[in-house]
This record gives C-alpha cells, sequence and structure tokens, in this order.
C-alpha cells in the first residue's frame, strides 16, 4: 500500500467529478507510477490480499481476483472467532453489491488489533475499504475525513477536497441495496 501507484489503483475507478476524467496525480502519482503498479495488482499470477483486521466484530479482507477473463476486486467479510470468510461484496468496474454505512467503515478503520497481521493505519484501513460505502445518509464530516485519509496516504493537499468529493459522488450514485436486507456487520450475522 506504500508503494507509488498503488491508491490510484485502488480509488481512481470510483472517481467521478462529472468535469473530467480523474488522473493519478490526485492521489499524489505519476502515470509512470500507477502503470508499474497495475502491472503488480493485476498481474494473473498473483492475487494481492489486503486484510483489515477489526478489534470489534468482523474484519475486511479484499483480495485482487486476477483470474484471466474473471479480474475483479473481492470483499470478504472475516467473522470474529472463525477461519472461514464470506464474500460481502464484488467489485467490476461500476458494479457492487451489498456494503456498509460510513459508521460502519469508521468504525473498521478506527479498531485496528494491535500486532495483528494487516492494516493497521486508520487512514489506509479506510481507504482500503471505501469502495464497500454504500450509504445514502452521510454525516458532514465525511468528506472532510476521507479527505485526511488521501492526505496521509500522500495526495497533494490542493487535491485532497475534490478527489474525496469526486470519490463520494460516485460511490453515493451507485445503485444500492435494499436497506431491509440489514448490515452484514450487525450481530446476528
Amino acid at each position: 500500500m506504500t508503494r507509488p501507484g498503488f491508491w490510484s489503483n485502488h480509488l481512481m475507478a470510483m472517481c467521478d467529478d462529472g468535469a473530467g476524467r480523474p488522473v493519478p496525480e490526485w492521489f499524489g502519482d505519476d502515470g509512470a507510477d500507477a502503470d508499474a503498479m497495475s502491472e503488480v495488482l493485476f498481474d494473473p499470477g498473483h492475487w494481492p490480499v489486503f486484510r483489515i483486521p477489526a478489534a470489534e466484530g468482523p474484519g475486511i479482507v479484499v483480495v485482487y481476483r486476477n483470474q484471466p477473463g474473471d479480474y475483479g476486486i473481492d470483499h470478504l467479510l472475516t467473522p470474529p472467532g472463525r477461519s472461514s470468510t464470506e464474500q460481502l461484496i464484488h467489485w467490476e468496474g461500476d458494479r457492487a453489491e451489498n456494503g456498509l454505512t460510513w459508521h460502519e467503515l469508521v468504525r473498521l478503520a478506527d479498531t485496528p488489533v494491535p500486532g495483528a497481521e494487516g492494516a493497521a493505519d486508520p487512514a489506509a484501513r479506510l481507504l482500503l475499504v471505501l469502495p464497500l460505502l454504500n450509504d445514502l445518509d452521510l454525516p458532514a464530516a465525511a468528506p472532510a475525513r476521507l479527505g485526511a485519509a488521501l492526505a496521509a496516504a500522500g495526495s497533494p493537499q490542493e487535491t485532497v477536497t475534490h478527489t474525496a468529493e469526486s470519490l463520494l459522488t460516485h460511490l453515493m450514485g451507485r445503485s444500492r441495496h435494499d436497506a431491509d436486507w440489514g448490515s452484514p456487520l450487525s450481530e446476528g450475522h
């Protein structure tokens, strides 16, 4: 996650500013770094995995699924005390299924497990799980919190507000799951 080009590869497809195409520079990367990281992340010989363990409740595992002809990013729920996972969403271009509220994403970001294998930095944790956002009622502080996470990950200060707003605009505009289904992080799931 700390290598140049990672965040633009992970998040740029979710940017929608309505005025122009997003660029790697929004994330502090240049085109060459983004291209080089793309070769690593989407190499059919490897499936990069990023773990987001949580001190309370389930964690998330992000898997770059590099099956030839079936590329995508899967987000797997890891229930506490179990070694198995269940698919929460898969992301292929503009299609995502299910998701989490902003408050659930923030809880995941802010509850790392000391000494556990996986992402420990709250900013990186929030950015890794951001594609899971499926919330029509974002708090007013959400863009600032996302902007701070982007800045901590290397986005230039002059682009973080625009990038955060672009990401949230895109995520808020995609199709939603039925609210009656409940959250996969709620108790009893």
